[in-house]
C-alpha cells in the first residue's frame, strides 16, 4: 500500500495482509498434521488481571488460533491471585501433552507487585515457551552461534516485515527506541543477527532525536504516544512502530483506541516505509505466535 504526501510517496506496510498470507500457510500445515496424525497444535494462554489491552490481545490470539485450526485454552486469573496460582497454571500446561505452546500475557499489570515476572517465566517448560521469553531462549538469542528454540513474536514480526518489504538490514544503521525484555532488547539482538549497526535509545538517552535522525531503520517500542516526530526521521528511512498505547475513545467498540509511538502524519512526509497503528506490527505478532506454536507441535510430535 502506498501513501502520497506532496512529492513524497511512502510505502505503508500492511501487516494484516502479510499476516493473512502466513496464516493461510499455517492453516494448510495444521490440516495436514490433523490428517496424518489426528492431532493439532495446542496453545495455552494465561491472563492475569483485567488490563483492557491485554484482554484484547488475548482475544485476538484465540480468534487467530480458531481460524488456522490450532487448539487454544485460556486461564484467567484475578489481580489478587498468588504467585503460586500462576505457577500452578503453568505447571498444569507444562504436563499436558496436548499443549505445545504456553504464554503468559505480558506485561503483567504494573500495580500487581506481588508477582515476580522472572519467577513466572522460569516456570515455563523451555520446549513450550512459544513467546520466547524463557531466560534460556533469551540467552541463546544473545549469544552468537547459538539458536533459541523460539524467538519473541513481536521482534520476529518486525524483522519479517522488513525482509518481506525488501528493506536492506545488513550494514544499515538501526535505532531501537525502548529496551524492554518483551520488544526492545530482543529486537536489537535480532537486528544485530542480521548485521545491522544497532543503537538503543532509552529514557536516559540524551538528544534522542539526533540519534534517530541518523538511522536508516527506526523501530520504536517505547509505549509513548507520538514520541517520534517527523523531524526525528531521516528522509527515506524505514519506520516500524511497535507502540500500542490504549487511549480512551468512547466512539470505539472497546472504549479505547490504540495509538502508536510515531506521529504518523508527520512521518508519512519523511519516511520511505512505515507501519500503521493498528494494522502493522500487531497482526504480525499474532502470526509469529501461530508459527512458533506450529513449530513446537511439529518438534514434539516428530512431524515433518
Amino acid at each position: 500500500m502506498f501513501a502520497s504526501v506532496g512529492a513524497q510517496t511512502t510505502v505503508v506496510l500492511d501487516g494484516k495482509l502479510i499476516s493473512m498470507e502466513i496464516r493461510s500457510r499455517i492453516a494448510a500445515k495444521v490440516r495436514r498434521m490433523k490428517k496424518c496424525l489426528g492431532k493439532v497444535p495446542g496453545l495455552a494462554v494465561i491472563l492475569v488481571g483485567q488490563r483492557r489491552d491485554s484482554q484484547t490481545y488475548v482475544r485476538n490470539k484465540i480468534m487467530a488460533c480458531e481460524e488456522v485450526g490450532i487448539k487454544s485454552l485460556v486461564t484467567e486469573l484475578p489481580n489478587d491471585c498468588a504467585e503460586m496460582d500462576v505457577q500452578n497454571a503453568i505447571m498444569r500446561f507444562n504436563k499436558d501433552p496436548s499443549i505445545h505452546g504456553i504464554l503468559v500475557q505480558l506485561p503483567l499489570p504494573q500495580f500487581i507487585t506481588h508477582l515476580d515476572e522472572e519467577k513466572v517465566l522460569d516456570a515455563l517448560c523451555l520446549e513450550k515457551d512459544v513467546d520466547g521469553f524463557h531466560p534460556v531462549n533469551m540467552g541463546n538469542l544473545a549469544i552468537s552461534g547459538r539458536e533459541p528454540l523460539f524467538t519473541p513474536c513481536t521482534p520476529k514480526g518486525c524483522i519479517e516485515l522488513l525482509i518481506r518489504s525488501g528493506v536492506e538490514i545488513m550494514g544499515k544503521k538501526a535505532v531501537v527506541i525502548g529496551r524492554s525484555n518483551i520488544v526492545g532488547l530482543p529486537t536489537s539482538l535480532l537486528l544485530q543477527r542480521h548485521h545491522a549497526t544497532v543503537t538503543v535509545i532509552h529514557a536516559f538517552t540524551e538528544n534522542p532525536e539526533k540519534i534517530t535522525k541518523e538511522a536508516d531503520i527506526i523501530v520504536s517500542a517505547a509505549g509513548v504516544p507520538n514520541l517520534v516526530r517527523g523531524n526525528w526521521i531521516k528522509p527515506g528511512a524505514t519506520v516500524i512502530d511497535v507502540g500500542t498505547t490504549p487511549v480512551e475513545d468512547p466512539v470505539c467498540e472497546d472504549g479505547y483506541r490504540l495509538v502508536g509511538d510515531v506521529c504518523y502524519e508527520e512521518a508519512l512526509k519523511v519516511a520511505s516505509v512505515i507501519t500503521p497503528v493498528p494494522g502493522g506490527v500487531g497482526p504480525m505478532t499474532v502470526a509469529m505466535l501461530l508459527c512458533n506454536t506450529l513449530v513446537s507441535a511439529k518438534r514434539m510430535l516428530n512431524f515433518n
